[in-house]
């Protein structure tokens, strides 16, 4: 469908087509004409489908009309990071040049009075990250009462990164009236639940099935020692392979393999940049431009980085890790694959992260095929390591041998016949009963037995 099908007005229209976009995304086609009849929208599609212009779109056209205050933004866009929300920013620029706009961008990592000077101002468009944004309210440098249409973007990673309490919150600070659009690749309870409790009769846009992966993405399952070591050699022997590899994203679990990936590969002449989250904001953003303009060939990361990257012409994903959480396969691989183009997604398996495979087949409702070609063959067999139990450590045997040493002792030994001066029988008239304490034991019947001498003194008080 093409945009000048939508209702968008003629500024609009006019900066689509300076910018290159003739026909419209089914999730923009789908959201576009509901939104601009002030309706709350509901949107479920994939990463890269165009969700940011199906809701900036609709907003420039509304924001036309009318002018901000200071202090009171009138439009509202949450995103998990901070790198989407600066991507968000640079939709305005691109797509509301012939409007005289303000936008704000609150994200962490930066100083607030910029922030605050630009929302003192006035801010017709205040796009932030839920915990800044929060900041900035409780400082009383921002009101919410004029928010027209509230926009949450990208909900369920909002959910992963704990932020559901902070978007209830924000939600019951602005008016009734507002409208919202909301958006999500996935539809998890949580998420479900939040949609009945903030949205009003939303119209339901759903371009794809729930949780599924494009059918432009080409996917395949690597065998992988467990061997961190042997781990990162099948790393490198796969990269080798994709000799089509334009710029790639390797995905770790952890922000320390992250750094241990980026040195590995850096050290066997691999050009290769990480990103992560204790990166501070201006490294992060040098970084991704650095992405962005082919400087850097293959960038680690953490799941940060999962949803905050909109590069359109990544051609490769490779997760060194299988991830956790199945819903994060789903937006991992779909940083490739973007706006129609073809992409490779390659996941690397131990036999210890089967569990997390199958959850993310079961999700994706799809079995994704195994890749050994031009593998080496000391990196495939998974099974081999495992059938060799590993050997018992050797302390348990120590300890076993260790009283027979004692036995036994090497040179010259003592006699063990004299033991303590302790008696095996107990003296005569003492009580065999240990277990009653308060019962005194009963002196001997014989005084002449030398252990009393004169009647009331101990004999050994005598000897000299």
């Amino acid at each position: 469908m093409s945009f000048s099908e939508l209702g968008l007005s003629p500024k609009v229209l006019e900066a689509v087509s300076a910018a290159g976009y003739t026909t419209a995304t089914a999730i923009q086609a789908g959201a576009i004409p509901h939104a601009l009849q002030r309706k709350d929208v509901l949107g479920l599609a994939q990463t890269g489908s165009g969700k940011t212009a199906a809701f900036v779109l609709p907003m420039l056209s509304m924001l036309e009309k009318g002018r901000a205050r200071a202090r009171m933004p009138r439009t509202l866009i949450l995103e998990p990071t901070r790198e989407l929300a600066a991507q968000v920013e640079e939709s305005f620029a691109t797509l509301g040049k012939n409007h005289n706009l303000s936008v704000a961008l609150l994200i962490g990592g930066v100083s607030f009075d910029p922030q605050a000077a630009k929302i003192d101002r006035g801010a017709d468009v205040v796009i932030a990250t839920p915990g800044r944004l929060l900041d900035h309210f409780e400082r009383g440098r921002l009101l919410m009462t004029g928010i027209e249409m509230l926009v949450i973007d990208e909900a369920d990673r909002m959910l992963d990164m704990g932020f559901i309490p902070d978007i209830e919150r924000i939600c019951k600070l602005l008016p009734f009236t507002r409208q919202t659009m909301f958006f999500s690749a996935t539809m998890p309870p949580e998420i479900q639940r939040i949609t009945e409790q903030f949205l009003h009769n939303p119209v339901r846009v759903e371009t794809a099935k729930r949780s599924s992966t494009a059918e432009t993405i080409t996917q395949m399952l690597v065998k992988t020692p467990h061997d961190a070591k042997l781990k990162r050699e099948t790393l490198r022997q796969l990269l080798r392979t994709q000799t089509n590899v334009k710029n790639g994203i390797v995905f770790a679990n952890r922000k320390t393999t992250v750094a241990l990936l980026e040195k590995s590969l850096k050290t066997h002449g691999f050009n290769a940049g990480a990103l992560h989250g204790d990166m501070d904001q201006s490294a992060r953003l040098k970084m991704l431009n650095a992405f962005r303009a082919n400087e850097v060939t293959y960038l680690i990361a953490s799941d940060v980085a999962a949803r905050g990257l909109d590069i359109p012409e990544v051609s490769h994903v490779f997760n060194f890790d299988v991830p956790i959480h199945a819903e994060d396969y789903v937006h991992r691989i779909g940083r490739t694959g973007r706006a129609g183009r073809e992409g490779q997604a390659f996941t690397m398996v131990t036999k210890e992260e089967t569990k997390y495979l199958k959850a993310i087949e079961g999700l994706i409702k799809k079995e994704i095929p195994w890749f050994d070609n031009g593998l080496p063959a000391h990196i495939e067999p998974v099974q081999e390591a495992e059938a060799t139990p590993a050997p018992k450590p050797r302390r348990a045997a120590a300890r076993k041998e260790k009283p027979q040493r004692d036995l036994q002792p090497e040179g010259e030994s003592k006699p063990i016949t004299e033991k303590p001066r302790r008696s095996a029988e107990p003296p005569a008239g003492r009580s065999h009963d240990r277990g009653s304490r308060d019962t005194p034991p009963m002196l001997p019947d014989a005084p002449n037995d030398n252990s009393f001498h004169d009647g009331n003194m101990p004999a050994f008080l005598m000897r000299k």
